[in-house]
């Protein structure tokens, strides 16, 4: 079999991928890829898998048909169905978000095959920060929609490829950063992630942001947005082991850090434009309130304020593969209305 190492500059990779060694890329944010065109009738992936929890997929698509990988071969040998001889494409995913991490090892194709030259990537860019709902939970779950998740899934129905956010960057053929967890809040010690140790404020600017694993910085120069989302609210009520709203005092001090970290993007990409939302996920008016409020106080044209139809009206459950695709509608004729002004 030919090997394809994973620096070949005829493979195209998207998200926040650790290539610190360049052939042996390392995925730890949800949605992140890897894609290319190939020859011949055997595609292999040597992928070398670390479990944090629950059960782990990866999504693959061959020749826009979509397949699951189930990970969990003792070689680290996944061999992916092609049909027949031809040309192909491929696109490898990240289905689940800090469910795990993976190292992609080694590509393998037929002896007579060979990878072929993909058109460049879209120059379009987007980065969505968010949680669960960006990150693509239970959105496969769709004997679900409008209702509340089911009482046991083991993450089997999460698929980043079908969140609003990757959804949107196809619409609009552009390229896509998901900075997206589930369970994740603003603040450290809030929220839901790692038993609400961390949040946003610590791994908005990290490559590897897992609580595990040595935690790294993100160096923001490899990757400039057009258009960064940045939805987070969701799950900030829930601190000191219960749900509460902020009283004034934590609202002002929510509302600093949520515009600082705004303010350090706007720094890191000073062309980009910043749309504050939530999601259609059901929550209190008063986090839709609260961004008001942070888009007035960031005062800039380059801040604007978007709300979907029904945000915080859809759904008690996570939006499923439907209701992303109604955000993901909305958002991408939004950006188009800002891309024409």
């Amino acid at each position: 079999m030919k090997t394809v190492k994973p620096s070949d500059k005829r493979l195209q990779y998207m998200g926040r991928i650790d290539f610190s060694d360049p052939d042996a890329p390392d995925f730890f944010w949800a949605g992140s890829l890897v894609q290319f065109a190939f020859t011949g009738d055997t595609l292999v992936f040597i992928i070398e898998n670390h479990i944090s929890y629950n059960g782990l997929q990866l999504g693959c698509i061959i020749d826009g048909k979509e397949h699951t990988v189930a990970l969990g071969d003792a070689d680290n040998r996944y061999d992916i169905p092609v049909s027949g001889w031809g040309t192909h494409k491929c696109i490898l995913f990240k289905r689940q978000d800090s469910t795990h991490h993976f190292v992609l090892r080694e590509i393998l194709l037929s002896d007579d095959g060979d990878l072929c030259k993909l058109p460049p990537l879209p120059r379009l860019k987007l980065e969505c920060y968010g949680d669960s709902v960006t990150a693509g939970s239970v959105v496969e779950a769709v004997h679900c929609v409008g209702t509340s998740d089911p009482p046991v899934y083991d993450s089997v129905y999460d698929n980043a490829w079908h969140s609003y956010a990757m959804q949107t960057a196809r619409l609009l053929n552009a390229q896509v950063h998901l900075v997206a967890q589930g369970g994740i809040a603003l603040f450290d010690h809030t929220g839901y992630f790692d038993n609400g140790n961390y949040g946003m404020e610590t791994a908005y600017d990290k490559l590897c942001y897992f609580p595990d694993f040595p935690m790294t910085k993100w160096d923001f120069s490899r990757y400039q947005p057009d258009y960064v989302t940045f939805a987070i609210g969701q799950n900030d009520q829930h601190f000191d082991g219960r749900d509460q709203i902020l009283d004034a005092e934590q609202r002002e001090r929510w509302l600093e850090t949520y515009c600082r970290i705004l303010a350090d993007l706007m720094q890191k990409y000073p062309k980009a434009v910043f749309i504050l939302m939530l999601t259609v996920l059901m929550h209190d008016e008063f986090w839709e309130e609260l961004l008001d409020d942070a888009c007035e106080r960031m005062s800039s044209p380059r801040v604007k304020r978007f709300r979907f139809t029904r945000s915080g009206k859809a759904t008690p459950g996570h939006p499923r593969i439907p209701e992303q695709c109604e955000m993901a509608c909305e958002l991408t004729e939004y950006i188009n209305s800002l891309r024409t002004r």
